[in-house]
């Protein structure tokens, strides 16, 4: 308030303890009126107080008889001098009091007309004004508390009781001590299903709780005539926006499906398609017997290598998942992902796709697998950091790896997992029984006895270790495997034990013990895995006799980026094995490998399962998507195998982003055996040389929409035998170069 404006103030009470001089008024004893006030009193505080009751705009309130005059009351001569009109605060709206005048509770228009007219001081005035037309014919009203002498009309702070509860439109925003504003009144919401809103008691006084925050705004759709529904309004079918069908939104517990047994407000529900087509035109060595060739006059080992593979696979899962996972691991996730496969193979030779030769040279298989099956639950929070333990059991994806060298599948097993210190440490504990899979899908085949193989695994990562932005990774892993059946797989082909030497069963023990490094340095980004393998193999195919397992794995991609080019320089050695008929296997075997390196899928080496004729039946050199040259029917359905001629891998390659949605991927690489007693020992020749040959592979990748929702490659490689690969496979046709295509479009919702 300005000083003129506290003047005036003064000044109409001065003219109220005149008239009491006049026309005595007893006081009420003990008013709090008559108590001292200091000098320093403020405008405020002579203005703020306890609101009379509210009284309608235009209500006319006679002139009050003045109480005595206190005794901090300046000179009344003084006060004389300013407009006689003062402002008292009102519940409804402001009051203006001006001396011989009955009391006019103004609007808001008319308050503010008054407000700047007293902002500048004008003649005082002798007489009183003449009262208004309205003002004469107005009722009477009863005596007011300034008749009585109640100061709060006079807006003294001593007046109001501590405690009191007051609503003060005139300090907007302020709180005065020994005032407890009112808690508004509960929220009652009729939207079954919704989350219940917090009582009245955990917000501010100022402030009302919003029941449901995720169908707020969903309630106005599809109407997009609002403002900002247009960012709101998504079919289901967008999973880059609020989506039930995604999660986003927690299931309505009046609408759940009557199977879910399921109470409380924070389960939800998601699920995700996916698409896979692919389509490989491609051709390799293809061994064949002189009297199932179908090409007249054939002499040769082997036949035409050209073939066509064409699968389209989809992919459905869904989860049911307790708790906001937004900053912390779920309470509880049930999960469950299937997969539908059709493939469909064309070959020029007989006995390849199908162990009788009667079979065509073509093939359409199809097949229903079960891919996850799992519960997630989770134990418990170790700190308020929400550091975590939880166990998973069911059908679920492992790998053991940053690169999958040594494990990568959806297997049936039992994982306890966690971290700790800020998620700077992770550990897992692991065990798998090991399903059986379908032959020409590779999908899990859970209509099958589960395989007499099981796998025991722990690490732990730490991250920032050894340098900062590097992630450690230790491993110990065994391998049991019991499987002393004999074993064919769907196209009639014996796949356990491998028909190499005596063919017996076989049965061991292997301990893998790993290191691996994963992170950037700088510009520099490095991924790198050490393996050490242990064990005991109870039947060597080579002696028939128990043998030592003693065999090693290193493998290292670096790369540098400029700009928008990265280079990379890839290298992997696996040992082999020197001496097949003593006591100790020394090549390096993987249990189930996927790897990520050289090229991946695109490299020919990698992407191809090239079979080794002479030496075995239905027995590959590496299996498919594998780069081990450990000579096994098939990662799926085979057994590992450390009676092998090892891998020695060299390559470089480059990624070029050329547009934010195109990159184009090149390798090159050279492998070797890293010794070829097993290879000559199995064909019963003196000498192979060591080189495989030369890798050649590029591939452009286009995302379209700039996300994995869309992504399309095609990719080609190209191989060029080395001696020990043309020792192996030389044919009566000159074949001497070998090509992989590969079309691959994927689809995610």
């Amino acid at each position: 308030m300005s000083a003129p404006l506290s003047s005036l103030l003064l000044h109409a009470v001065a003219l109220a303890s005149a008239a009491a001089e006049e026309a005595p008024v007893t006081k009420p004893a003990a008013t709090p009126v008559d108590a001292p006030v200091a000098s320093d009193v403020t405008d405020a505080q002579l203005v703020a107080a306890a609101p009379p009751q509210p009284m309608a705009p235009g209500t006319v309130v006679p002139q009050p008889v003045a109480a005595a005059p206190p005794s901090w009351l300046p000179n009344k001569k003084k006060a004389a001098n300013h407009r006689k009109a003062v402002m008292v605060p009102s519940m409804v709206a402001p009051i203006w009091v001006v001396p011989d005048e009955p009391i006019v509770v103004a609007t808001a228009s008319t308050a503010g007309q008054a407000a700047e007219q007293a902002e500048a001081p004008v003649a005082p005035a002798a007489t009183p004004a003449a009262p208004l037309p309205t003002q004469a014919a107005a009722a009477p009203v009863a005596p007011s508390a300034i008749e009585t002498g109640n100061p709060a009309l006079l807006a003294v702070p001593s007046a109001i009781e501590p405690g009191a509860t007051v609503a003060d439109p005139m300090i907007d925003g302020r709180r005065r001590p020994g005032f407890v504003a009112e808690l508004p009144a509960p929220v009652v919401q009729h939207n079954p299903g919704a989350v219940n809103a917090p009582p009245p008691e955990a917000f501010p006084t100022d402030q009302f709780p919003i029941p449901d925050r995720w169908r707020l705004v969903k309630a106005l759709c599809p109407d997009k005539n609002f403002t900002g529904l247009q960012a709101v309004c998504h079919s289901k079918l967008d999973p880059y926006h609020q989506n039930p069908l995604k999660a986003d939104v927690p299931i309505q517990i009046d609408k759940k499906p009557f199977f879910l047994p399921i109470t409380g407000d924070d389960w939800f529900f998601g699920i995700n398609a996916i698409s896979d087509s692919v389509l490989e035109p491609r051709s390799f060595p293809t061994p064949v017997a002189d009297q199932t060739s179908t090409n007249p006059g054939a002499i040769g080992q082997f036949g035409r290598d050209r073939s066509l593979v064409a699968v389209q696979t989809f992919i459905l899962g869904a989860g049911l998942t307790k708790g906001s996972t937004a900053y912390k691991p779920p309470d509880i996730e049930y999960r469950i992902a299937v997969a539908y496969q059709v493939n469909y193979v064309n070959v020029q030779e007989r006995r390849v796709l199908h162990v009788e030769s009667s079979r065509p040279t073509h093939r359409t298989d199809s097949f229903l697998g079960l891919q996850e099956l799992f519960v997630d639950y989770h134990l418990g929070n170790r700190s308020d950091r929400y550091d975590f333990d939880s166990i998973r059991v069911g059908i679920q994806p492992f790998q053991f790896d940053f690169r999958g060298f040594l494990f990568q599948d959806n297997q049936l097993g039992f994982r306890f997992f966690g971290n700790r210190d800020n998620n700077r440490y992770q550990f897992n504990l692991q065990a798998i029984w090991r399903l059986e899979k379908d032959t020409n899908s590779g999908l899990n085949d859970v209509t099958r006895k589960p395989r007499d193989d099981y796998v025991l695994h722990a690490n732990l990562f730490a991250q920032d270790f050894p340098l900062a932005g590097l992630t450690s990774q230790a491993s110990v892993t065994v391998n049991l495997n019991r499987e002393k059946d004999r074993t064919l797989d769907h196209n009639g082909f014996p796949v356990r034990p491998a028909l190499l030497g005596d063919q017996r069963p076989r049965e061991y023990d292997a301990y893998y013990l790993g290191y691996s490094l994963d992170g950037r340095v700088k510009r520099f980004n490095t991924s790198t895995s050490f393996y050490a393998v242990l064990g005991q193999d109870r039947n060597s195919f080579f002696t028939s006799k128990p043998a030592k397992i003693r065999a090693f794995f290193a493998a290292s991609e670096l790369s540098y980026d400029l700009d928008w080019i990265r280079v990379k320089l890839s290298g992997l050695y696996a040992t082999g094995d020197s001496n097949p008929k003593d006591n100790k296997e020394t090549g390096f075997s993987a249990i189930f490998e996927n790897p990520i390196f050289a090229g991946a899928d695109t490299s020919y080496w990698i992407r191809q399962a090239v079979p080794f004729a002479g030496g075995g039946i239905n027995v590959a050199i590496a299996p498919r998507n594998g780069i081990l040259n450990d000579l096994r029917t098939s990662k799926e359905e085979g057994q590992s195998n450390f009676n092998n001629p090892g891998t020695m891998l060299l390559g470089v390659g480059a990624d070029f982003d050329i547009l934010p949605q195109l990159r184009l991927s090149t390798n090159l690489n050279h492998l070797w055996f890293e010794n070829t007693a097993t290879l000559r020992e199995l064909r019963n020749e003196g000498s192979i040389p060591k080189s495989i040959g030369w890798d050649l592979s590029a591939a452009l990748i286009w995302r379209p929409s700039m996300v994995q929702n869309a992504v399309f490659r095609l990719s080609g490689a190209a191989f060029d035998p080395g001696k020990g690969f043309s020792d192996l496979f030389a044919n009566s046709r000159g074949d001497d170069r070998y090509y992989s295509v590969l079309f691959n479009a994927i689809l995610s919702f």
